[in-house]
């Protein structure tokens, strides 16, 4: 993965994770970037610092700073989410959890089975499935009511 800084027209920054190069400017053609404070489409790579990692097993020291203090202030990846970060996880799980209890699965028909229901070819209720990004935004187009779910869905057949 590749994280680049992105910049909106209106000059609020972000970060934006991408397979590739060519991913980011294939999303960007197909208006799938938007800015997540403003919404703006026009996005753009801000520039950034190229990132130089340290020698071998060397922590990269700022000027002047001991390694001692360097230790103290770099966070760790590994270590333990802020409580208020836990709550707020489990608290979505469980908002999820309980939208999906009288939900369908239908896995990668979910494009086609929500359009048959907007267009009132079938009965509406609640589905949860798979779609990729175009699906997606082609249902945004047309006006169907989708989101997208916080937390990855196991298929029922991949479940114990």
């Amino acid at each position: 993965m590749i994280v680049f800084d992105l910049l909106c027209s209106d000059g609020h920054r972000f970060e934006g994770w991408f397979g590739s190069s060519d991913d980011f400017a294939k999303q960007r053609e197909r208006g799938l970037l938007t800015c997540p404070e403003c919404g703006s489409a026009s996005v753009e790579k801000a520039p950034m610092a190229p990132a130089v990692s340290a020698k071998g097993n060397k922590t990269a020291a700022r000027p002047g700073a001991t390694g001692e203090a360097v230790a103290q202030s770099s966070p760790m990846a590994s270590g333990p989410l802020p409580p208020e970060i836990v709550k707020a996880m489990q608290t979505l799980a469980k908002v999820q959890a309980d939208a999906l209890k009288d939900s369908t699965w239908v896995g990668d028909n979910f494009a086609e089975k929500s359009r048959a229901m907007h267009y009132g070819e079938t009965d509406s209720k609640s589905i949860h499935g798979q779609a990729t990004a175009a699906q997606a935004k082609e249902l945004a187009d047309e006006g169907i009511a989708i989101a997208p779910l916080p937390f990855p869905v196991a298929p029922p057949e991949d479940l114990n």
